[in-house]
């Protein structure tokens, strides 16, 4: 299964590849338009401001979409899924890819980031194949999605309950870490990976 991983400069690239070569997928990272609208699966990562990452998207925008609207399976980690929303409050005037209604919200804690691990609650779903209640991940953020649409999958407490995974149609998104979250990511990682081989 190959697996394109975008590099557009604002990306967790080491751990994720290795995370996914984990799963047995073969990784082509790319920041080639190209290579999107060729890809059999794409995951989109994301570390740090929405305002310094949504302008370097902007040249994958339309490939992303088209195959997001073709079903292509993707994955969407951290700033990665809030990517997939129209807007964020961090960064106002900068447009996200507008896949999923809805913007990006401030977490209502005292203490931001929040940094650690935390309990996922989630309902059934490919992505949470084999996992069981009470499981953990690891979390790096300050911002999550408010959707304005169903597509919300699993949720976190902190302070509030908030979104912390989304999936519609065959698009998913993470707001915590599945490489950094030991086993249970990993197997997140990896069912991905054998839900895009079957769709395929």
């Amino acid at each position: 299964m190959r697996v394109t991983l975008l590099d557009y400069g604002v990306g967790n690239i080491h751990s994720l590849r290795k995370a996914l070569e984990r799963a047995r997928a073969e990784v082509h990272v790319t920041k080639d338009p190209k290579d999107v609208l060729a890809a059999e699966a794409i995951v989109l990562p994301g570390v740090g401001a929405f305002g310094e990452a949504a302008p370097r998207l902007k040249p994958l925008a339309k490939p992303l979409l088209a195959r997001l609207e073709e079903g292509t399976p993707l994955l969407g980690v951290c700033l990665g899924m809030q990517l997939l929303f129209e807007a964020s409050e961090e960064s106002p005037g900068d447009p996200g890819l507008a896949y999923m209604r809805g913007k990006v919200k401030r977490l209502a804690h005292d203490k931001l980031p929040h940094i650690g691990w935390n309990v996922l609650a989630f309902r059934e779903d490919d992505l949470f194949a084999g996992l069981s209640e009470g499981t953990h991940v690891y979390y790096v953020n300050s911002f999550a999605p408010a959707p304005e649409e169903p597509v919300t999958v699993a949720t976190t407490t902190y302070g509030s309950t908030f979104t912390a995974v989304v999936r519609k149609r065959n698009a998913w998104g993470t707001q915590f870490h599945p490489e950094k979250s030991g086993a249970a990511g990993l197997k997140m990682i990896d069912n991905f990976v054998r839900y895009a081989e079957a769709w395929r």
